[in-house]
């Protein structure tokens, strides 16, 4: 044992070449893992900090503390790489090895790495902190932020020009102050990358997928759900020209982006009333009911514990409670207002961060959310490296399956929010094309934010392109245009979607939308659940939770075919469960789309819509 400490001593130190010794690694192992609990807590607590009282000292101190953690990570790589670790028998000591191997955005410099930090709280703090004023109409001067006054205008309003207003105010004011800063950004990441052995950034992002053809393998999943969204997009096309009679649409086929119900057009559920299929029956908007029972922020928080406790799973912890910021602060601070979920690597420390307000949309988000601290705590004591989803769609499907069942006419009534009958197939039929207006309208949303960025960091095209080609992605993708003229170099839109100036991967949710129908069947399977899948509610179900379960408390300790292999008895994607979960819709679609033209130009935006 004396000799297998002191290899470890002389290996950390780089005083021996490669060792395969795996006791000995196994040790220095064992001890990284109490090293880095506290580092890492040390800069989530202070990242939390600055997230939840936006000031340039607590954004300088957040920045100390990344630091500190990069100059851990970059250390304790190194001496992983004393070991022959791609060698070892062991298959899970070789894998926590690779990625503590993986020195990350630890590679660069001290002074590469504090600038990239500093560059990207600069952005975040422009996005957080951006307000639109000069209202049409408005004459005293106020100033609104976009939670929650911008948001509620994108949702609420129906009049064009407000809608331009909030629209192009929100992206002069945060985006167009950013693309020479993300231009910097971008080359430190791919410098990064390039120092860990990656072409770029790109190519560093889709590594975590473990999948040397997750690129094509997305692009194939988006054509499965093409058709579905061709048919989604007619018909709302078809009711937004009604609606917006007096106002001109492109010929081309695309929908302005402003009339969507939404910021960033990413979901179209704010216009579920104009939507629905029959309007004389109910919907699934249950904020009046939630309203009229007196609901506050901690009540649709409750409600989310009562379902993953109905599955079998823990309670949130009393440090949730009395730590998480889960409504906007009354005192005047700055704050990310963005939900998130926050694993703060001590094993009893778990939080979410956002502004909720009192309506379905968040009692929808904060499920999400509440599956992801779920996942944190299942698999809390895995080794740290482990501690993440088995891939990055993984942790965001969570949260999102339990939504499927959450949704539901059943589970509404049966929790007292839907109080007309359930079991109405025109009611069948509206919880069909809400579920739409938020899933099927997000895919392709979710798909190109990341090709536009991929692109971005191959440098397929350059600074003075950056919006032009944003919009390029949009416009062929989503068939959605640009309400005003938007200036290819001079504007920066995609600065004005969260996930781009906080450097989030985003292919994620697109992979969680094909990953969390999967999850559903196989969770309705479980419960012996007969019927359509779209119906399926699985509050209560021992045995959906124990599958469920036994999935999230493997972390990211195993290649991620294997863990879907395990949930759902394949062990790849495939579009097919979300499919037939909405093929009632689809040929209902099919049927009221008769005389429409489906889809748009996909070879560019229209003229005009983007120039120089």
């Amino acid at each position: 044992m004396l000799w297998l400490v002191l290899s470890v001593v002389l290996l950390s130190s780089g005083c021996f070449a490669q060792s395969d010794d795996e006791e000995a690694a196994q040790i220095w192992v064992d001890q990284y893992n109490q090293d880095v609990q506290g580092v890492y807590f040390d800069y989530v607590s202070a990242d939390w900090t600055y997230n939840t009282n936006i000031t340039d000292h607590n954004s300088q101190l957040a920045n100390e503390k990344a630091a500190e953690s990069a100059a851990f990570d970059n250390q304790k790589a190194i001496e992983a790489n004393n070991w022959d670790w791609p060698n070892f028998q062991n298959e899970s000591l070789k894998r926590e090895f690779s990625k503590i191997a993986d020195m990350g955005y630890a590679a660069l410099s001290d002074e590469d790495f504090n600038n990239m930090t500093k560059l990207n709280s600069n952005m975040t703090t422009i996005y957080s902190t951006a307000t639109v004023c000069n209202k049409p109409g408005d004459t005293n001067g106020t100033c609104y932020p976009l939670d929650p006054d911008l948001e509620e205008v994108m949702s609420s309003s129906r009049d064009w020009d407000e809608l331009v207003w909030a629209w192009e105010g929100w992206r002069n004011e945060s985006g167009r102050k950013m693309p020479d800063t993300y231009e910097q950004f971008a080359e430190l990441l791919n410098k990064a990358a390039v120092i860990n052995g990656y072409a770029d950034n790109g190519e560093y992002w889709r590594s975590w997928y473990e999948s040397a053809d997750f690129r094509q393998i997305c692009e194939n999943l988006w054509l499965e759900l093409k058709p579905l969204y061709q048919q989604l997009h007619a018909y709302v096309r078809s009711k937004l020209r009604d609606i917006y009679s007096g106002h001109t649409f492109p010929g081309t086929g695309h929908i302005p982006a402003h009339i969507l119900g939404n910021m960033w057009a990413q979901s179209w559920l704010a216009l579920e009333q104009e939507m629905r299929p029959y309007p004389n029956k109910t919907g699934l908007d249950v904020t009046d009911e939630l309203i009229k029972q007196g609901y506050n922020n901690t009540g649709l928080f409750l409600l989310a514990e009562d379902f993953f406790v109905s599955l079998g799973m823990d309670p949130m912890v009393d440090n949730f409670w009395e730590n998480s910021m889960i409504e906007k602060p009354t005192d005047g601070r700055e704050v990310v207002c963005h939900a998130s979920a926050w694993d703060f690597y001590n094993g009893i420390d778990f939080r979410i961060k956002q502004c909720t307000r009192v309506n379905t949309e968040w009692l929808i988000t904060t499920h999400h959310e509440m599956g992801h601290i779920e996942y944190f705590m299942e698999y809390k004591h895995q080794p740290v490296q482990f501690r993440d989803g088995a891939n990055p769609g993984f942790h965001e499907a969570i949260g999102d399956v339990i939504a499927l069942s959450v949704s539901t006419p059943n589970h509404m009534e049966s929790i007292g929010l839907l109080p007309e009958g359930a079991d109405d197939p025109e009611v069948d039929m509206n919880f069909l094309m809400s579920e739409a207006l938020k899933k099927i309208a997000f895919i392709p949303f979710g798909y190109l934010i990341d090709q536009w960025r991929w692109d971005l960091f191959g440098e397929e095209f350059d600074r003075n392109n950056y919006n032009g080609a944003w919009w390029d992605v949009r416009c062929r993708y989503q068939g959605i245009s640009p309400p005003v003229t938007r200036s290819a170099s001079g504007d920066f839109d995609a600065g004005a979607k969260y996930h781009v100036p906080a450097n989030t991967p985003y292919i994620r949710y697109f992979v969680s939308y094909v990953l969390q129908y999967q999850f559903h069947k196989a969770m309705c399977d479980a419960a012996n659940y007969v019927g359509p899948y779209h119906r399926c509610d699985v509050y209560k179900s021992n045995e959906a939770g124990d599958l469920l379960r036994a999935m999230m408390e493997t972390g990211a300790s195993r290649p991620w075919p294997e863990i879907l292999e395990q949930m759902t008895g394949s062990r790849n994607m495939t579009a097919q469960p979300l499919i037939d979960y909405f093929q009632p819709l689809m040929d209902w679609l099919i049927e009221e789309n008769a005389d429409e033209t489906l889809g748009w130009d996909e070879t560019g935006c229209p003229v005009g819509s983007i120039v120089p």
